[in-house]
């Protein structure tokens, strides 16, 4: 196929994956489920007629666009929002996925004829919840949960794919390696997490020093610079026998909780880039299926789906939180709001890439399964969320990269920088001011700069700040002591 055919394939798809979009939002349907409709009629059953079947090119797309939602999600989280739910989240995304991967697995062995271990695979596949799913639906409503459930939802959906991949890749070893012994997976088990965190917060530490102190004149390279943090976190934590996701995740939310370099418009870079991630993954993986083939499996996977939404994912929340003081109430809509998305499918191109006897029968189903969960539950969270009366429709998501400042409150003040102050020679982003102050105006021999993260202060610059009497005076103190 000549180039130009395939940029302007390429080309028409996003076309159509961007206004898809835009009519999710009328049609009530989430958005993930208009992009692999639209791969699966290009497909070679469709009206596109692209044969694609190459489960290991699909794993590739899917890895690397999760690593860029993933980090866009943790850029995004506030920690201040998430420090309060981070037991609950914890608890979801370890004891939840276990609990939804033996509940699945058990049922699959005894009613869909799988083996023991086939059967706990698609658990393990079916388990979590989808960061892309759950953070474009909560996102995109112009309504708000009650209390701390949204970042509670939020931070499971990030923070539990992990988990699902550790339990995949355990049960494909088991599967595929003569003698291998389930309780050899408890020390890989700690080994991957506990690599994971410490590389993720190293990784998203190193990045805050380097975009402060790299001093670029193109603005634009900053964007590759956090490209390549992404891409170093995940290889580097994986090549080193960690979990690279679990990295990339906490190596966002690092990142996005600290003051550095043209963040605002980073996290706006990064959340577009997120959204063309999503766009490519679920193409790709609408490409890989084949509508024939699912067909014959309208009855057990809708069986499936029914179990897992109405049965092990229930159990999973109530027994993963029974000791949160949370009502029954919120417990429901925790459980009804664990969306499944592209996640479980990418994980179930792995026994694909294995070669396992049963990896197309397992694919098939849980793609099924997870068209199901969105239609389900993705179209009807804020309807259940009215019903259980934890919506707060009057409340607006603030997006935790801009900074507020109360105008009623908010005042311009002046101060002087003498040639002896310690802030001469930093950066604005390494004065660390509070959250309600905003330097908007440096006045510099007798001529005005308007200042960004990387302004540079010089002896006898005034600087104008916007911000309340009270940030206004601490303002002034950390620039006078900084």
């Amino acid at each position: 196929m000549p180039i130009e055919q395939l940029l302007l394939i390429v080309a028409g798809l996003l076309a159509l994956s961007v206004l898809a979009s835009k009519a999710s939002s009328v049609l009530g349907v989430p958005s993930l489920v208009l992009f692999l409709a639209i791969g699966m009629l290009a497909g070679s059953e469709g009206l596109g007629g692209i044969y694609f079947d190459d489960a290991r090119l699909a794993q590739a797309v899917g890895v690397v666009a999760f690593n860029f939602i993933l980090f866009s999600g943790g850029l995004d989280t506030a920690w201040n929002e998430v420090r309060p739910v981070l037991k609950h989240g914890l608890a979801l995304a370890t004891v939840g996925v276990l609990i939804t991967a033996l509940a699945v697995g058990l049922f699959a062995t005894a009613v869909l004829g799988f083996s023991l271990l086939e059967g706990l695979l698609f658990g393990a596949v079916i388990s979590s919840t989808d960061a892309a799913a759950v953070f474009s639906l909560m996102r995109m409503r112009a309504t708000r949960l009650a209390g701390h459930l949204e970042p509670l939802i939020e931070l499971e959906s990030g923070s539990n794919d992990p988990m699902a991949v550790f339990l995949t890749i355990g049960m494909i070893s088991l599967l595929t390696t003569p003698g291998a012994n389930a309780l050899g997976l408890v020390p890989m088990f700690a080994l991957q997490m506990s690599l994971g965190a410490a590389f993720g917060l190293m990784s998203g530490y190193l990045g805050v020093r380097v975009m402060n102190r790299i001093r670029l004149q193109a603005d634009g390279l900053y964007a590759a610079i956090t490209i390549a943090i992404v891409l170093v976190a995940y290889s580097a934590t994986t090549l080193a026998g960690g979990n690279g996701f679990l990295a990339v995740y906490l190596c966002g939310l690092y990142m996005g909780n600290q003051d550095f370099i043209h963040k605002g418009s980073l996290s706006r870079f990064h959340d577009g880039l997120a959204w063309l991630m999503q766009i490519a993954m679920f193409l790709t993986l609408g490409l890989l299926v084949f509508p024939s083939q699912l067909l014959p499996l309208t009855g057990v996977a809708l069986l499936s789906a029914a179990f897992l939404v109405f049965v092990a994912r229930p159990a999973a929340v109530l027994l993963s939180l029974f000791w949160a003081r949370m009502s029954l109430r919120e417990l429901a809509l925790v459980s009804w709001a664990g969306l499944r998305g592209a996640a479980p499918i990418v994980l179930a191109t792995f026994p694909l890439v294995a070669g396992l006897p049963q990896a197309d029968l397992i694919f098939n189903l849980v793609f099924f399964v997870v068209l199901t969960s969105v239609l389900l539950q993705g179209t009807t969270v804020s309807l259940v969320a009215n019903w259980l009366g934890l919506n707060l429709p009057e409340e607006r998501r603030v997006p935790p990269t801009l900074r507020v400042i109360d105008a009623s409150d908010a005042r311009p003040v002046e101060i002087r920088i003498s040639a002896s102050s310690p802030a001469v020679g930093k950066q604005i982003v390494d004065l660390h001011l509070p959250r309600g102050a905003l330097i908007v105006l440096i006045t510099r021999n007798s001529g005005h700069i308007v200042p960004t993260g990387s302004t540079v202060i010089e002896a006898d610059d005034t600087l104008t700040l916007l911000a309340s009497k009270e940030d206004a005076e601490s303002a002034r103190q950390q620039i006078l002591k900084s």
